[in-house]
């Protein structure tokens, strides 16, 4: 019987510490990433700083005008990471919605426009820049 007790503590001692490890080892995209995303015929460099504290996202992306728009709803759980922006445009606003994976030192996105609007779905992916 103390036997099986035992072997039950370690059993979960070795799953604890496997959790422990893995969360320790999830990546932290802290930092600027940059990109280049297509669409048309029209390509343009993006450039995102984000902070992670946690699951939690924020940040902000710079557009090729120099505007910095903050990022909301921003995410991450595990190698996934999901944010959105909202910009004016045309007296409205349009809100994009980006979700992507993580792996190693790039994070690729696809974005896509909500609301309606007729902005197709592109794929990009980002480089940390430091």
């Amino acid at each position: 019987m103390q036997k099986r007790n035992i072997l039950r503590s370690t059993l979960i001692l070795i799953v604890l510490l496997v959790i422990m490890a893995t969360a320790a080892l999830a990546a932290d995209i802290t930092g600027s990433w940059s990109g280049t995303m297509s669409m048309g015929d029209n390509q343009f460099s993006l450039t995102y700083s984000f902070k992670q504290e946690g699951g939690t996202l924020t940040g902000s992306v710079v557009t090729p005008h120099g505007d910095a728009l903050p990022l909301s709803e921003g995410k991450v759980e595990g190698d996934k990471l999901s944010f959105a922006v909202k910009m004016e445009m045309d007296g409205g606003t349009v809100k994009f919605v980006s979700s992507g994976t993580i792996k190693d030192e790039e994070i690729t996105i696809t974005t896509k426009a909500e609301g309606g609007n007729d902005f197709p779905e592109t794929t990009m992916t980002l480089k940390r820049t430091h």
